[in-house]
């Protein structure tokens, strides 16, 4: 009897634990950094650039995993000009074994400028690019909006889609938005407008013991949307930047995402998932929200369906001299 009881315990627990594992979300994430070589370029010191770009390589190899990052090609130039310097920075990242986009030559806002002269843009972000992709046997396969902004009307958005897809590219969607650049502004603002002193070192730590939880809880926030939304666990894109704060935090942040029991996958894996299939549709103002919202609205989600998103804190956006994320 005793020999019964124990095996029925047995079978009991194991059947609890099967159930256990089988309700736990898969939890994937591909992680995209844009604004290469360098998000502030013409507000980092000269002399500090090659060495912030060494740091943030350092964390990218420290924490192992995919990344495609997404080039500004205007930021490689001075006066017109491409600087070699700032091109071996992208070669940097594909030494490394990761992957670069298009994110535009000049950054520039679709809604404002109108989709002729984005077109060019596209085009004149893949001038260095292109090449130097095709002496490793590759061609630039990504596309990244600036500012998330795709279109304002359903005509837009098609419009850029078949261009960009007559270019051999694919559109990198975003869906864990944040709020990232704020914190980063902050940062390199401490960093170069303050004297190197305790206080400075203090102000700066605070940043990063701030930024890396106000991140995962964006993650945390973006999963639930996603439960709710498709009842599952989308696999998520990530947005961050080349920058400052990342140089320092990149790997710590990476090791806290993990920590929540997620994998990091390429873009092309997320990318698999069919949800993306909705595209960029559902949203016609003139912002750049997550992917996740935007089909959202497509559903005429409640406003209360939204809340409860992680925002920057005052303290944060006042060093960062915005008003707003």
């Amino acid at each position: 009897m005793r020999h019964l009881m124990r095996a029925w315990m047995v079978s009991v627990l194991w059947a609890v634990s099967l159930a256990s594992m089988a309700a736990e979300p898969d939890r994937r994430i591909a992680i995209t950094i844009d604004d290469l070589p360098w998000q502030r370029m013409d507000k980092t010191p000269a002399a500090e650039v090659q060495a912030r770009h060494a740091q943030l390589m350092a964390q990218l190899r420290q924490a192992g995993v995919p990344v495609v990052g997404f080039v500004n090609e205007g930021k490689l130039e001075v006066d017109g000009q491409v600087q070699p310097a700032r091109v071996a920075m992208l070669d940097d990242w594909l030494e490394g074994g990761f992957e670069l986009g298009n994110h535009t030559h000049g950054h520039v806002d679709l809604h404002a400028v109108g989709l002729p002269a984005f077109q060019q843009e596209v085009l004149d972000g893949e001038r260095v690019l292109r090449p130097l992709l095709a002496k490793r046997g590759q061609a630039p396969r990504w596309f990244r909006h600036p500012y998330l902004r795709a279109g304002r009307t359903p005509e837009e958005r098609a419009a850029l889609s078949t261009f960009l897809r007559e270019h051999g590219y694919r559109i990198a969607p975003v869906t864990v938005d944040n709020g990232e650049w704020v914190w980063a502004f902050a940062y390199a603002n401490v960093l170069d407008g303050q004297p190197d002193t305790p206080a400075r070192a203090a102000t700066l730590e605070r940043l990063k013991r701030g930024y890396i939880p106000y991140m995962l809880n964006k993650v945390d926030y973006y999963e639930r949307q996603s439960q709710a939304l498709l009842g599952y666990a989308l696999p998520q894109v990530w947005l961050l930047h080349a920058n400052e704060l990342n140089a320092v935090a990149y790997a710590e942040l990476v090791a806290g995402v993990q920590r929540r029991g997620y994998r990091v996958v390429t873009l092309d894996e997320a990318m698999r998932d069919p949800a993306y299939a909705r595209g960029e549709d559902g949203y016609n103002g003139r912002y750049g929200p997550s992917w996740l919202h935007r089909w959202a609205m497509a559903e005429k989600k409640p406003k209360d369906f939204y809340a409860g998103e992680p925002v920057v804190p005052a303290w944060v956006l006042q060093l960062a001299g915005v008003e707003s994320e």
